[in-house]
């Protein structure tokens, strides 16, 4: 039993953090139609970022909020490349992406190495229900329930949310009323970049990052922002929290090599059910 809780809070603690990178790529998705595959060198680069401000530079919080703060400018400058000249296709727009984020991995190569990178994070660990739980993992998933929160509100509650909204509900509509859709779009790759930031501090701690970590982690958000049909955040929640939990357990109970090749199951089940549910949406 105490190995269940054990494995159950480090799931959700993983699905959370391929959760904030799935919401990135819906808030993308949704205002530009654009699917930006350089979120996950955008978290890497959020988890560097604190290690490096964090040791001596910067104390603990305005560390990480100062990363997070970077990435977000870092995902403004991808969402420039990608969609800043009018006109360009959802398709090149997808292909400048892929592109940033290969610039970026050999960005992360040049200034931190090949090696893992983890920095300091919130220490020692509590007992739940019998198992010792590190304090990094419920905070990741306490930050996770904030930000999901935060972003519900900023949607539903703010102007620019609303624009956002509008954007991508009716492009049309939205610049007949006023609403720049391609800065708006701006702003969604912005916020993206926040997001995929605030993944890479909150999860590098207790998962050492590298250039290596970008293709799982673009991965299973990919994955968990399909089976919210690239449109939902709360349904992306839930998808990354699906996809945490069973590589958790498929590494504590069966395997750890057979981690990766779950979720990529998983992943592709997602991607088929997700698919046919496109189908039939474009026929309606």
């Amino acid at each position: 039993m105490t190995e269940l809780v054990a494995y159950l809070i480090s799931g959700i603690a993983l699905g959370s953090s391929f959760a904030l990178i799935g919401s990135g790529f819906v808030v993308v998705h949704r205002v530009t139609r654009v699917v930006s595959f350089a979120q996950g060198s955008v978290a890497i680069v959020g988890g560097m970022a604190s290690a490096t401000l964090l040791d001596g530079l910067l104390p603990h919080g305005l560390g990480e909020i100062v990363s997070v703060v970077l990435c977000g400018g870092l995902g403004l400058v991808i969402g420039l490349l990608a969609i800043g000249r009018r006109g360009t296709p959802p398709l090149i727009s997808l292909i400048v992406t892929l592109g940033a984020s290969m610039l970026i991995s050999a960005a992360i190569i040049w200034l931190w190495g090949q090696d893992p990178v983890a920095p300091p994070g919130l220490g020692g660990s509590v007992t739940i229900l019998g198992a010792e739980v590190e304090r990094q993992r419920l905070l990741v998933v306490a930050a996770t329930g904030v930000a999901f929160t935060a972003l519900a509100l900023f949607f539903s509650r703010s102007y620019l949310g609303k624009g956002l909204t509008a954007s991508a509900s009716n492009p049309f509509a939205a610049r007949m009323v006023g609403i720049d859709v391609r800065k708006m779009g701006l702003l969604a790759f912005g916020l993206a970049g926040i997001l995929g930031g605030l993944a890479g501090v909150l999860i590098a701690p207790s998962n050492p990052l590298s250039f290596y970590s970008d293709l799982p982690l673009v991965l299973s958000g990919f994955a968990a922002a399909v089976f919210g049909g690239l449109t939902s955040p709360l349904r992306t929640l839930l998808g990354g929290l699906c996809l945490g939990v069973a590589g958790q357990l498929t590494a504590g109970y069966l395997n750890g090599s057979y981690q990766t090749e779950m979720a990529l199951l998983l992943m592709l089940v997602i991607m088929i059910i997700r698919s046919r549910a496109f189908v039939q949406e474009e026929v309606k």
